[in-house]
């Protein structure tokens, strides 16, 4: 399964075309954004998408589906407004079993059940996942995340050029005040890039490594908004059974 993000990935079917058996599944945030890539995507390589995930930008972290700041806290992109929306999108006009995958703000069972009651066949969670003994990223990555107040979250401009949500620290606060240093690209890994084109922003790659090592003081530690509901590192079956225990089954 490929799941993309970050923008509308209207070739993907073309670059995974030798790859048949993998599942494409677009990150979208909006209806019409769905509505482009199927359109694209039936004209030009004759299929659809396997799944769809719709992450609302109010709640979920990192990169957010929304072009511009104010587009944040819209409540037409809410979970509530698109699924319900897009589950009828799906079968009206696209004609076609597309499961819809519900993430952004996604923390427990009860979330999960909500999202299943407007339509959703499926969840993404990455914020609890993240903070969990199994987690990858460093123990200093995780214990940022413990350590986190409400006041403590921001939304920033990325320099994709989309906003991204992220935990307030010294280098987003550098960043703020313009006072990051110019550095010349030497990855050219980004189609468009403020940093690589005019040295503005900073290297949205680096930054990333650095808060995953534990880099405090150099890193961009992206977050959901629930960041704050994590208080210790839990375990993979603790997070599981906290959405599919026995106590905790979703009513279907």
């Amino acid at each position: 399964m490929l799941i993309t993000g970050a923008g509308l990935p209207l070739k993907l079917p073309e670059l995974t075309k030798d790859f048949p058996d993998v599942a494409l599944v677009p990150i979208v945030s909006s209806v019409r954004a769905a509505q482009l890539i199927v359109r694209k995507w039936e004209k030009s390589y004759g299929r659809l998408p396997d799944a769809f995930v719709v992450e609302t930008p109010l709640y979920a972290g990192g990169h957010l589906g929304a072009t511009k700041m104010e587009h944040v806290t819209d409540q037409t992109f809410s979970l509530e407004a698109v699924i319900p929306e897009l589950v009828t999108v799906v079968e009206k006009e696209f004609r076609a079993d597309i499961p819809i995958i519900a993430a952004g703000g996604i923390w427990s069972a009860e979330d999960m059940e909500a999202a299943f009651n407007l339509g959703a066949r499926g969840i993404q969670v990455g914020t609890r996942f993240a903070c969990t003994q199994e987690g990858d990223a460093s123990d200093r990555f995780k214990q940022a995340y413990i350590d986190a107040k409400e006041e403590d979250v921001v939304v920033i401009m990325s320099p994709v050029g989309i906003p991204g949500r992220a935990l307030r620290n010294p280098f987003v606060e550098r960043y703020l005040a313009g006072n990051v240093e110019s550095k010349p690209c030497i990855a050219n890994c980004l189609t468009f890039c403020s940093y690589k084109k005019e040295r503005k922003a900073f290297c949205i790659a680096q930054a990333l490594i650095d808060a995953y090592e534990g880099r405090w003081e150099e890193g961009l530690f992206f977050c959901g908004s629930n960041v704050t509901r994590c208080h210790r590192m839990e375990t993979v079956p603790e997070v599981f059974d906290a959405f599919f225990g026995a106590d905790r089954a979703p009513s279907r």
